[in-house]
């Protein structure tokens, strides 16, 4: 059976960082689940945070080839026991007059925010780990689904012992 594997990777926030990073996963054959970036506090790193699975051969072999980049500054293999998971997603739902009550309150119960009402549809946004909004997409079935985007997992370690902070 895999495991899953979520890296947090400090990188230069330069051109091509994700292309390489995405080729050295594809160039070995391993699966990306989910990738985010974004420039952190520091404008000249930018934090990845990739999901993986494999069995523990692969997945160290993930994370020495990581090491090898020239633009990867910190890899941190993050623990969902001491860790912080977050995922946003968005899903526009065909709803009218009728439906948009019901709507709103399965909304209301997962303290998602509708972002955009048109005459016919909802936008639902709601941030939470994978199985909350794993949650919200199968209570919205029973109404058409025109769209959906996910961002991707993206998390922090815990606490503010494992903080490197660079020159």
């Amino acid at each position: 059976m895999d495991d899953r594997i979520v890296l947090s990777l400090l990188v230069d926030n330069t051109a091509g960082v994700l292309a390489r990073v995405a080729g050295l996963f594809s160039r070995r054959g391993y699966n990306i689940e989910s990738l985010t970036v974004g420039m952190t506090a520091d404008p000249r790193y930018s934090r990845m945070t990739v999901v993986s699975l494999g069995d523990q051969t692969v997945l160290e072999q993930i994370k020495n080839q990581l090491n090898k980049l020239e633009d990867v500054r910190d890899i941190k293999e993050l623990q969902p026991d001491r860790s912080v998971y977050r995922e946003l997603i968005m899903v526009k739902i065909r709803a009218g007059a009728a439906d948009r009550q019901s709507v709103s309150a399965i909304s209301n119960i997962f303290r998602a925010t509708i972002v955009d009402v048109g005459k016919d549809s909802l936008t639902v946004m709601l941030t939470g780990d994978q199985s909350k909004l794993d949650a919200l997409i199968n209570l919205l079935e029973d109404y058409e689904i025109l769209e959906l985007a996910r961002t991707g997992l993206t998390g922090l370690e815990r606490g503010s012992d494992d903080i490197r902070m660079l020159p």
